[in-house]
């Protein structure tokens, strides 16, 4: 054990001085304000746009372009492109969101620590969760991303028909989990994990909503546990750790109540942009479009916002498109929002299937 253990404390920092040799050379990802300036990616074409333009003999476009700021991109950089040969074989798979957690409202769009009791309940009265966070807040949207982490690792095991995908208990690497969802590999992501794994486990959910044909009847944690296996032997980061998943989320895995979600899904800057593509991918499924009040889609997101704010949030969404395959619209008449598939093709076909249905009624 103590060599398979070497090894991978070996391996992991081979792997991480080699991608921080590579950040090392690239812009600091946040800015001294706390904006994310843009990639190098974007640098690069910005930089071709103003040569290009300054070769011109019109004066009056270089003084333009020279006075012209960079726009701030819609979405985070995507910060692990370049990977060895390893990390592509490990990460090439599909990202998973579990289906229960996809439907409630159970985490927090909130910025700061979030400490209300949350209830939420469907209309038709089947569904219901109560969520109750620790001291230290409620669990919050981006702190999902170690779920959709591990339920995608675990889905893949079951799809390989591994055995020890049927236990509750995964091991897993950081340094990997922060490349899969697209966070920067410096010191401080291995304290906010440490954080957002306290609010996971100490985030108390009661509910009657099934997973796997089980109903979970009393109130238990995001996660059961976790817990550091492996730590660096030069400081106090964590290098591999474990984490009990709850029952109530295991049994959604274990049914493959799972769904593929966009690797983009990582690049969204807002909790609200997360959870807004989490239910558009939920409720849209095969079809091309999806409509919803604003006041049920506020529900449904678990928005603390006045309606009158909630609408101005969505609206700025809707103006960025930033949520992958889909796009949504406002309908002002009937205050709904409509979600519909980008893909031109599947929402033609669709629609033209649905009229001449109604034509055959007719």
């Amino acid at each position: 054990m103590k060599s398979l253990n070497d090894a991978m404390n070996r391996l992991h920092l081979s792997r991480q001085a080699k991608v921080e040799k590579q950040l090392a050379e690239q812009h600091q990802l946040f800015g001294a304000d706390g904006s994310v300036p843009l990639s190098n990616s974007e640098l690069a074409a910005t930089n071709a746009s103003v040569s290009a333009v300054q070769n011109l003999e019109d004066t009056s476009h270089k003084v333009a372009v020279r006075n012209t700021k960079r726009e701030r991109s819609k979405l985070l950089p995507a910060r692990h492109i370049e990977r060895d040969f390893f990390l592509c074989d490990m990460f090439d798979y599909a990202m998973k969101d579990d289906g229960a957690s996809m439907e409630a409202p159970i985490f927090t769009l909130a910025t700061q620590p979030d400490l209300s009791v949350w209830h939420w309940e469907s209309k038709d009265g089947n569904r219901s969760v109560t969520v109750t966070p620790s001291v230290q807040g409620r669990a919050t949207q981006f702190d999902k991303d170690v779920l959709i982490f591990v339920v995608s690792q675990m889905t893949e095991a079951l799809n390989c028909e591994r055995q020890d995908a049927k236990n509750r208990t995964v091991r897993f690497v950081v340094y990997d989990y922060l490349v899969s969802t697209n966070k920067p590999t410096g010191g401080k992501e291995y304290q906010r994990l440490e954080a957002t794994f306290e609010r996971l486990r100490g985030t108390s959910i009661k509910t009657d909503i099934k997973t796997g044909g089980q109903r979970v009847k009393q109130g238990f944690g995001i996660i059961d546990s976790w817990s550091v296996i492996e730590k660096s032997p030069d400081d106090e980061r964590m290098i591999a750790v474990e984490v009990t998943l709850s029952k109530w989320l295991f049994n959604a895995v274990q049914a493959h109540e799972v769904l593929t979600i966009h690797r983009d899904y990582f690049r969204l800057r807002k909790p609200l942009e997360r959870r807004l593509y989490e239910l558009a991918r939920k409720h849209c499924g095969q079809q091309a479009l999806w409509m919803i009040g604003l006041e049920l889609l506020r529900e449904k997101c678990g928005a603390h916002s006045h309606i009158r704010a909630f609408r101005s949030q969505v609206l700025e969404i809707i103006d960025a498109d930033t949520l992958p395959e889909y796009r949504m619209s406002y309908d002002r008449d009937k205050d709904q929002v409509i979600f519909y598939v980008k893909n031109a093709k599947k929402l033609a076909d669709v629609l033209n299937s649905k009229n001449n249905a109604k034509k055959t009624m007719a």
